[in-house]
């Protein structure tokens, strides 16, 4: 199976906020989601931790590309611009450095216009193990 079937299947959080990589290789990996009206927050718009997920599921996909487990040690969020219901959002994810143990990613999570609504960084430790299936 693939990292990208993997994740999809595996990250039970991610796929229950209705995340899904959608594509993946050596250099970048996506994630979409369509903001519906259980992602949204008091303020009508969408609630910042599903933006993070969106990211952080676009962050493990490129870090885990290779098979080899990585996990989150550190990540920042920056919101730029706020997404609403129907808005289908893209997470776009590019190697800042791949490391081979500490590996650092940037995410653009921008919305069907282009528009950019938040910037993410994030930090990976590269484990000794395969991931399992």
């Amino acid at each position: 199976m693939d990292i990208q079937e993997l994740l999809n299947r595996n990250d039970r959080f991610a796929a229950n906020a209705g995340c899904r990589v959608t594509e993946l290789d050596s250099q970048h990996a996506v994630a979409e989601m369509t903001v519906t009206a259980e992602h949204l927050n008091g303020g009508h718009v969408c609630q910042g931790g599903a933006l993070f997920t969106l990211a952080d599921l676009a962050i493990a996909a490129l870090m885990n590309h290779s098979g080899q487990l990585t996990f989150g040690i550190n990540n920042s969020i920056m919101f730029v611009s706020s997404a609403h219901e129907g808005d289908v959002l893209r997470a776009e994810a590019v190697h800042v450095s791949n490391h081979p143990k500490i590996p650092s990613v940037e995410v653009r999570v921008t919305n069907q216009q282009g528009r950019l609504i938040c910037h993410v960084t994030g930090m990976g430790y590269r484990k000794a193990q395969a991931i399992a299936e």
